[in-house]
């Protein structure tokens, strides 16, 4: 439950910080996370980022704010963090359907997004294929990106880049000729964040007992208690679906959290795309 609670103080400091200018770094203060690890836990529970979020509050609030007051729509878009009536007016008719001046005179219908709420889903419908296993530490040979984490997506698309690029240079084959760990497959892992530059270091890799070979990196792996979960299916479709039933379901209902270290995607067949596919979601817990 720890993690559903430094959730909601999160939230529920954005709500009472709608109007200020605050950054993704005061956000994730509150949940005790860093900016990377809370954007990507919120996106999963929630399927919206954390800049969709206060947006979609901020113009609900606006379009609220308009309909009961006399206020000005030059003096509501700069109240709401809009350097222009322009600017304001296209993202208010983005969200509502209409302008805020049809919305002060009556003519359609507002959409409200509440606010939110992070509940325990209990219903425990769908079983979860997961193991508990200790393992020592373990080196991880691939190669390696740092990504900014600003804007709304986060690294999401550079990382979907960083895949792209290393699979049509031969990488991706190279990895996976060298595979002779434990852990059979690729791994996709975040192993550093810096916080001064908003900044990740995302890891193409696998796991490999030897000198690092030329060309590639070397990371070594603390030794922790993993839970292992299980995927199969399109990785693009299970992988975001089985980490929501991690954190929605798993983690409230477990005697566990996450230890802050690297969490690693392994993909374990050679087609993402497959009805099929495997994938492991191994996740560090304490």
């Amino acid at each position: 439950m720890a993690l559903v609670e430094s959730l909601q103080k999160a939230i529920e400091y954005m709500e009472a910080h709608l109007l200020d200018d605050i950054t993704i770094k005061d956000i994730a203060e509150q949940a005790h996370l860093s900016p990377y690890h809370f954007q990507r836990t919120f996106v999963i529970l929630t399927d919206m980022t954390v800049g969709e979020y206060l947006r979609r509050r901020r113009l609900t609030k606006a379009a609220h704010e308009l309909c009961n007051s006399c206020i000005k729509i030059i003096d509501l878009a700069y109240k709401y963090g809009y350097q222009t009536p322009e600017s304001f007016t296209k993202a208010f008719h983005k969200q509502h359907g209409l302008t805020p001046s049809e919305a002060r005179k009556g003519m359609g219908n507002l959409q409200s997004y509440n606010r939110l709420v992070i509940q325990v889903n209990v219903k425990g419908v769908e079983p979860m294929n997961y193991q508990l296993i200790e393992r020592e530490s373990f080196q991880v040979v691939g190669v390696k990106e740092r990504l900014n984490c600003d804007g709304d997506i986060g690294p999401s698309r550079d990382i979907g880049r960083f895949w792209s690029q290393v699979g049509q240079d031969g990488t991706i084959n190279q990895l996976l000729g060298l595979n002779n760990g434990q852990i059979s497959g690729l791994i996709g892992a975040t192993v550093d964040y810096s916080k001064e530059d908003n900044e990740i270091e995302y890891w193409v890799g696998t796991e490999y007992k030897g000198s690092t070979p030329d060309g590639l990196f070397s990371y070594e792996v603390s030794a922790a208690k993993w839970a292992i979960f299980e995927a199969v299916g399109p990785v693009a479709d299970v992988v975001p679906k089985t980490w929501k039933k991690i954190y929605s379901e798993w983690f409230p209902s477990n005697d566990y959290e996450h230890s802050g270290a690297p969490s690693l995607e392994v993909y374990k067949s050679p087609d993402p795309t497959s009805s099929t596919a495997k994938t492991e979601i191994w996740v560090p817990v304490k």
